[in-house]
């Protein structure tokens, strides 16, 4: 059975932690450089009006919940403005304004500015306070004091917490150009994962031979344990292609997606295609998507050594505890026995509602 299933990201034992982190270290596709002191490198700015965040200056939230993003006054000036900013995609300059406040008026701006406030814990607050968290909204954001002659500001990293999940076309393995890879993860209750998601995944045990967007249009993949089909007995490692052709060059797609409103249930079977998704509309529910089983999987500990089939006709099973007769893989994770013929009633349902 083994040889016929494919594992998903996995959960993490201490002993995996310390394997990764050991790896880390080793791995030739990360660059390290320790700080040098060169006496012509300008000394940071010392803030005047703005407290500096924390040195690992990160807030974590799951989607659909609320977050608040740091940000205090030292000083006030006598006349100012505040001003924040999501910096994306990361590293690349471009920025979208999220909100410009001053002491009468607030203005909010973009697709963000909806759902974005000041705190106004106190008179010298100026933290960004986010409402109902989507995927999308991860990333760095500045707070910036504009009073037009010390203008300052401090960056802060907003981390959704989810869990990154490799996806292929039901044709076969690299099928997507990048903006049908984007489709499909939308597709699957996702979004394309970002370098850094990938990442973390990496460091909890995500092992995957197969290479796949993210969402900055480079082609990567993950790897825990060198073997000769997976790029021979390089260190382990996030491999890349680098920037590919968005248009003409074809992989597989990294997607990520996060915490669910709803909840995963099974039906037994067996059913075919169709007959599962009957069932589950008796139960007042939908076939789930591959994103919502592994949120089940990921966030609320789902286990179950069944397949099933799922709305885009794939058949999987998520596994918290492994075991021999549950795909004999060591690591946890969701398991996929890809995309049977439809007409076979070999397997249960897994329902969404």
């Amino acid at each position: 059975m083994a040889d016929r299933l494919h594992a998903g990201l996995g959960s993490v034992s201490p002993s995996m932690m310390n394997r990764a982190a050991a790896l880390l270290l080793t791995s030739i596709c990360f660059t390290w450089s320790l700080p040098i002191n060169t006496p012509n490198r300008p000394a940071p700015k010392e803030l005047k009006y703005l407290i500096e965040p924390p040195v690992y200056a990160e807030v974590v939230g799951r989607r659909g919940e609320n977050a608040t993003l740091p940000c205090i006054l030292r000083l006030k000036p006598n006349h100012y403005k505040v001003k924040w900013t999501k910096l994306e995609p990361e590293n690349a300059g471009r920025e979208n304004i999220v909100m410009i406040s001053n002491a009468h008026a607030f203005k909010p701006y973009g697709h963000l500015g909806p759902r974005a406030s000041l705190r106004n814990a106190h008179a010298m607050d100026a933290s960004l306070q986010l409402s109902q968290l989507q995927l999308e909204d991860g990333g760095r954001y500045r707070c910036e004091l504009v009073n037009g002659i010390e203008d300052e500001n401090v960056v802060i990293t907003l981390r959704i917490e989810g869990v990154v999940f490799p996806y292929q076309s039901k044709t076969g393995r690299y099928r997507l150009t990048f903006h049908e890879a984007k489709e499909a993860c939308a597709e699957q209750d996702g979004v394309l994962a970002t370098y850094n998601q990938l990442y973390r995944a990496w460091t909890e045990g995500l092992d995957w031979c197969n290479a796949g967007w993210l969402n900055d249009g480079t082609v990567h993949y993950p790897i825990l344990h060198p073997r000769a089909a997976c790029g021979g007995e390089l260190l382990p490692g996030i491999r890349t292609y680098g920037p590919k052709d968005k248009n003409h060059d074809r992989f597989d797609a990294f997607c990520f997606t996060s915490l669910t409103s709803g909840s995963v249930f099974y039906i037994s079977g067996p059913f075919a295609f169709m007959q599962a998704g009957h069932a589950c509309k008796a139960e007042g529910a939908e076939l789930a998507l591959v994103g919502q089983l592994y949120s089940a999987w990921r966030f609320q500990n789902y286990n179950q050594c069944d397949g099933g089939w799922l709305k885009d006709g794939s058949v999987r099973f998520p596994i918290v505890v492994p075991r021999e007769r549950c795909g004999g893989i060591p690591e946890a994770g969701v398991r996929s026995y890809g995309f049977p013929d439809k007409s076979l009633r070999l397997y249960g349902a897994y329902c969404y509602r």
